[in-house]
């Protein structure tokens, strides 16, 4: 499976994750400059949520949310407040990752900011 598809489907895992747990899917790889944002979802019509999903084969060379660098958190950042300013958001964000080990699925609530 080449990266393009490996990263669909680590975002497919997790939409429907998210989903299980009453997260609404409002846009999918959301671009801005250098950024790009996985999936940003709507919790409760309260909380916007900013999801950067990570995928890994197996754990031998660390978890796969550490592989979020600080440049990646900043980009992911600004391309949440260009999202946010276009749709005027006015209530709460957060930034959550989505970490997929095999079928392992771990979510990890306010991972950045």
């Amino acid at each position: 499976m080449d990266t393009k598809n490996k990263g669909k489907y680590g975002e497919d895992l997790a939409v429907s994750y998210l989903r299980k747990k009453g997260f609404e899917i409002v846009e999918r790889n959301y671009r801005f400059r250098k950024g790009e944002i996985d999936l940003i979802t709507l919790l409760n019509n309260e909380v916007l949520v900013f999801v950067e999903v990570k995928l890994r084969k197996g754990d031998a060379y660390g978890d796969p949310e550490t592989f979020v660098s600080r440049k990646q958190e900043r980009l992911i950042i600004q391309a949440a407040e260009d999202y946010i300013f276009a749709i005027n958001w006015q209530k709460d964000i957060r930034f959550d990752i989505i970490s997929i080990t095999g079928s392992r699925v771990e979510h990890i609530e306010d991972a950045f900011y």
